[in-house]
């Protein structure tokens, strides 16, 4: 049977960066006063040291002398920890320095990612006047018990306030969403999305929880108290969230953890759905879904899948994951060709 995939409407919330250069500036654990249950913001980020205004200045530069393409756009991007938590002298110079590449036309926007609860409207005006066009919230979950238990400091109530207040400034909004928090279940992230998907952001993040070291997590899961989700089930909890977000345009631009020395799956003391491709695993079975509705009409017949020739990897799958499904459970030949 052949089957031609349009993987341009079965991944449309997939957002491709390829017209687009990120350059990353990680402030870990610098403006949040919490200590989440899951949270190790060194490890996360990669980075032990305090970034100073002149790091920020190198960073950019020696970003700015890598990139080749001048018809990609470029984009400053403060992560790593809560920025508007930071003293508010110290946010403005930040600003001022990736402001500057903004006016000399360096630079085409500022991204931060900060806390629900470290919105209001005197930080969103001071935001705008140095050109930030994109802030992303830690959403985590949109129920009060999970938050809570997470000792995340914030309530779904401080999502919905932050979500509109950046809205009404023009500000390009997205969320970030943890799978596999304790106490939550498939059901729970369900109804995180479907809360998230009402307040109307336009970007999304999807992590599942890793267990890192140094954190009170890491204590919970050596008592058993606590135990990580596998591969399998992060990517099943995924894909429910993503039918949800298929009703939608928002636009899912990152699927697990960016790898870093510290974040890796040869790292024996990270524990959960640790992979160094998960949003590989992830974009497989939502191709293998579609396969299998359509191949479910002529069943019995060997299947040759044309994709465009980027996509021959993952429609195979990481470690032929869908490959072997369709082998194993139909005893039939799967193929897939490159058609562009």
């Amino acid at each position: 049977m052949d089957i031609k995939l349009d993987l341009k409407r079965e991944l449309i919330n997939f957002n491709n960066k390829d017209n687009q250069y990120t350059i990353p500036i990680f402030i870990p654990h610098k403006g949040c006063p919490n200590n989440c249950i899951f949270c190790n913001q060194k490890k996360i980020s990669g980075q032990i040291n305090d970034v100073t205004v002149q790091d920020v200045d190198n960073i950019i530069q020696k970003y700015l002398n890598y990139y080749t393409n001048k018809d990609k756009k470029i984009e400053i991007a403060f992560f790593g920890g809560s920025f508007t938590g930071i003293d508010i002298n110290l946010q403005v110079e930040y600003l001022k320095v990736a402001n500057k590449y903004i006016q000399s036309k360096k630079v085409d926007s500022i991204r931060l990612s900060t806390r629900p609860d470290y919105i209001n409207d005197e930080i969103l005006n001071m935001l705008e006047e140095y050109g930030v066009e994109t802030i992303e919230l830690g959403v985590q979950s949109m129920d009060d018990e999970i938050l809570n238990y997470a000792k995340r400091g914030h309530t779904s109530q401080d999502v919905i306030k932050a979500s509109r207040l950046i809205r009404n400034h023009n500000i390009r909004l997205g969320h970030q969403v943890m799978v596999g928090l304790p106490k939550s279940t498939i059901d729970t992230e369900v109804y995180t999305i479907k809360e998230c998907l009402k307040l109307k952001p336009e970007q999304l993040r999807l992590y599942p929880v890793y267990v890192i070291e140094d954190s009170e997590l890491y204590d919970m899961y050596n008592l058993e108290i606590y135990k990580p989700l596998d591969i399998n089930s992060a990517v099943k909890r995924c894909l429910a969230i993503i039918n949800e977000c298929q009703k939608t345009n928002v636009a899912i631009i990152r699927l697990g953890l960016q790898s870093t020395s510290e974040i890796t799956s040869s790292n024996s003391n990270i524990f959960g759905p640790v992979c160094d491709n998960f949003a590989e695993y992830v974009m497989a079975a939502i191709i293998r879904e579609s396969i299998e509705k359509i191949y479910k009409e002529n069943i019995n017949e060997d299947i040759v899948v044309y994709v465009p020739s980027k996509y021959i990897s993952v429609t195979v799958g990481p470690k032929k994951i869908n490959k072997i499904y369709f082998e194993n459970k139909y005893n039939v030949k799967y193929i897939v060709k490159g058609d562009n």
